[in-house]
């Protein structure tokens, strides 16, 4: 048996410029951060033979083409299990679709599970590529590729997306103060939306393709916002960065109609007027989290419970996508 587990994680700046549609002619930057809240996935040998999947649904086949889970199907034909005789299942600590990159942590978990199964090694990134190519390339969803590459890498890191396809992995150069400050005042709150996140992206990603001079405006300012990001957080600044923040939600936002609602706008606000710096929709937007930077947590934490959402705290993950058991 073996049993693997990969991060979460939230977005802390240049989010949207790692989709290939913009990258691949301009070159991308994200900075993201893994959150100790994980997608889990177990994998062993059956005593039938056979393919058994356990998720939200149940699935027992002979072959793999007949696997109707996409990410499991593709990712063991590219591992090469010729007569695959396993047994999958998942679980996680936080819904999927909720913006914190539940599929790319689900398949580097995978993947790192597959090859452990087989007693093969596998480095981080090529971990993350390997997963990138399945959703991709292989299932053609119109997704970024950073949800894999912090899933595998952990920690507070950087994204250097280059227009022939490499990415450059860059650690933040953050004092430990720092790391404490972000855990300590970055709150996230569960909207109760959820999301595809494609859904959301297929239009920035269409708009992108077509050179609409707009959205490939919008996404050349939020690279600029991701590395001045980088500055402040490795200098310290905080509260800079916080503020930062609203700058790269009010640009988000512009990108699509769906990035967010009325609702979502009447609970961000309540949060700039109760003790928020700044804040923003984490992932492809439309649902899932709030995450804000407080200058006043107590404040904000009471306005947010008001509003009935639910607080998760967090602290960083800083070990990537693991093998837990085997």
């Amino acid at each position: 048996m073996i049993i693997t587990r990969s991060p979460l994680r939230i977005s802390l700046g240049g989010g949207g410029t790692d989709l290939p549609s913009y990258y691949m002619e301009h070159g991308g930057f994200v900075l993201a951060g893994a959150i100790d809240k994980y997608v889990y996935v177990n994998v062993m040998r059956p005593f039938s033979p056979g393919i058994f999947a356990k998720y939200s649904k149940l699935e027992s086949v002979d072959h793999v083409d007949a696997l109707q889970h996409p990410i499991m199907r593709e990712a063991i034909k590219l591992v090469g299990f010729r007569t695959p005789q396993l047994e999958i299942s998942t679980s996680a600590d936080i819904p999927a679709g909720t913006g914190l990159g539940s599929s790319g942590s689900f398949a580097t978990a995978l993947l790192k599970a597959l090859f452990s199964h087989r007693m093969r090694q596998i480095q981080a990134s090529d971990l993350a590529e390997m997963a990138c190519k399945i959703e991709i390339e292989l299932l053609a969803e119109p997704v970024g590729k950073q949800d894999q590459y912090i899933a595998s890498h952990g920690g507070l890191t950087a994204f250097t997306f280059d227009v022939d396809g490499g990415v450059r992995v860059q650690p933040l150069e953050v004092a430990v103060e720092t790391k404490f400050d972000l855990e300590e005042n970055l709150l996230l709150f569960f909207t109760g939306f959820s999301r595809r996140a494609s859904d959301i992206l297929v239009e920035q990603d269409e708009k992108t393709k077509s050179l609409d001079v707009e959205m490939i405006k919008n996404l050349h300012y939020v690279k600029e916002l991701g590395f001045l990001s980088k500055r402040y957080l490795e200098q310290g600044a905080t509260s800079d960065f916080g503020a930062l923040m609203h700058e790269h939600w009010s640009h988000k936002k512009r990108r699509s109609g769906g990035m967010t609602n009325p609702q979502i706008d009447e609970w961000y606000d309540v949060a700039m007027n109760n003790g928020a710096l700044g804040g923003k929709l984490v992932g492809a937007g439309g649902g899932g989290f709030l995450l804000f930077y407080a200058e006043d947590k107590r404040r904000l934490r009471e306005a947010m419970k008001m509003c009935g959402l639910e607080e998760v705290r967090f602290r960083f993950d800083f070990e990537g996508t693991k093998v837990l058991f085997s």
